[in-house]
């Protein structure tokens, strides 16, 4: 049996228990795509979020307003996999249109935890981490906006990979948060995503924001970390966080200086401010990117009186509640009388939050450490009523986006059974020491054992 056809028959058997993390699976398809017969992932299945268009797949977003669409191109990430032999076999659930943290709001029923049915994968990503997690692909991509690769990642015992602001493009991703929105990687190893990564990355002409660099190289594993300065947030290392998620960094940072790197405690004073400023600055760029599902060009149609009642209803009928809502609050700070009270301060606030970055990096420090989310996965429903704790599972996420810096996501452990992830966050397009340094760590922290 071929990876694919093995691939195919694994996912097949996930539905059919109940996972839920694919969106109309479709084999006939995945035989079908393109693929080259050589490349550095020749033959390999991968995963993608129904967010990336991929030729001859649905294109849903997680939301009843795309039911049915197909896309007619491949995203440039798509088209790299296809020429370095990447077979696309799925395209994963995920929060409607990226928006959550635990893929409940999905059009399409929640994902299950791969481990506890009973828990959420994370989000919005938590289709791509479940079907990696699961073995069903080695890798999947998934979007970034506020942590929606890593988070799920942590969640589900997987590598998360978030590369810096214009390392990969754009193009073919349904925009969310303009400024925020990036594709990442699930991956079973670093050094798996990294291979993705390698692939994917590199200057685009059809997106204006990729940076004019080559692609991304991995580097060999550090077999020592001597001459690495590697800090520790003091404000990520709070009361708030689980016990065994802080056992699991302790005994993480441990291994870290075994290694001979050597740990500075560090400050970054605008922390706090980064879910307020995510959630101004986020569903901003959302009222204005979703502006264009309005029932006239594409997707849900719902006739009114008039078109302004049309729109009504087609927006109504297609757009879910959580997606509803991030609509009206940015929609909100962005009205007259508003935008300097609550944009422009986010604004102000998201450059003091690059700034502590920058500052640290500057500093002598070249990566940081830090837990990817403050529990282990929770339990479904358990957030659905209150958005707030819903927003404070990105707390350790959400400002590497603001800043537009790489990270990346790797299991430390588990707690009572379920993964407990941990953080490493580098300098922008400093991609290469972030992998080098998490594959260290990687091979001295075993991924499944207790915490303590």
């Amino acid at each position: 049996m071929t990876d694919l056809e093995a691939s195919i028959t694994r996912i097949a058997t996930l539905e059919s228990e109940g996972m839920n993390a694919t969106i109309g699976f479709d084999t006939a398809a995945a035989r079908a795509q393109p693929h080259a017969d050589t490349g550095p992932l020749a033959g390999i299945p991968l995963a993608v979020k129904d967010n990336i268009a991929v030729r001859g797949f649905g294109l849903t977003c997680g939301s009843r307003m795309l039911g049915g669409y197909r896309s007619p191109f491949d995203a440039t990430a798509i088209q790299r996999l296809r020429d370095a032999g990447a077979c696309i076999v799925a395209k994963t659930n995920l929060d409607e249109f990226a928006m959550g943290s635990s893929t409940e709001h999905s059009a399409f029923g929640p994902v299950r935890h791969p481990i506890d049915p009973t828990r959420v994968p994370g989000g919005s990503s938590g289709g791509s981490a479940a079907i990696v997690a699961s073995g069903a692909v080695p890798a999947a991509l998934g979007s970034e906006t506020g942590g929606s690769v890593r988070q799920p990642a942590a969640f589900c015992g997987v590598v998360g990979v978030k590369p810096t602001y214009g390392r990969v493009s754009r193009y073919g991703l349904v925009a969310f948060g303009s400024s925020l929105d990036q594709i990442g990687i699930c991956a079973d190893s670093v050094s798996r995503a990294g291979r993705v990564l390698h692939v994917i990355s590199g200057r685009d002409p059809r997106d204006p924001s990729t940076a004019d660099r080559d692609p991304f190289v991995p580097a060999a594993a550090a077999t020592s970390l001597k001459g690495v300065c590697i800090g520790l947030p003091q404000e990520y290392l709070t009361d708030d966080m689980d016990a065994a998620v802080r056992a699991g960094v302790d005994r993480a940072v441990a291994r870290l200086r075994d290694l001979d790197a050597t740990i500075r405690d560090v400050s970054l004073p605008h922390t706090h401010l980064a879910i307020p400023t995510y959630y101004v600055i986020a569903p901003a760029e959302a009222s204005s990117n979703l502006a264009r599902f309005d029932g006239v060009r594409y997707g849900l149609r719902v006739d009114g009186p008039d078109v302004r009642g049309m729109y009504r209803a087609s927006r109504g009928a297609g757009f879910g509640p959580e997606v509803q809502r991030r609509i009206l609050i940015g929609t909100y700070v962005l009205s007259s009388g508003y935008y300097d009270a609550y944009y422009r301060k986010a604004l102000i606030a998201r450059a003091r939050i690059a700034e502590d970055f920058d500052r640290v990096f500057r500093d002598g420090v070249d990566l940081l450490f830090t837990p990817t989310t403050p529990t282990t996965a929770f339990a479904l429903g358990a957030r659905t009523t209150d958005p707030v704790q819903m927003y404070l599972a990105d707390v350790f996420t959400a400002p590497v986006n603001l800043a537009g810096v790489p990270a990346l996501s790797l299991p430390i452990g588990r707690a009572e059974g379920l993964p407990v992830g941990g953080q490493f966050i580098a300098p922008a397009f400093d991609e290469e020491r972030l992998f080098a340094v998490a594959e260290a760590l990687e091979r001295m922290v075993p991924a499944t054992e207790e915490v303590r």
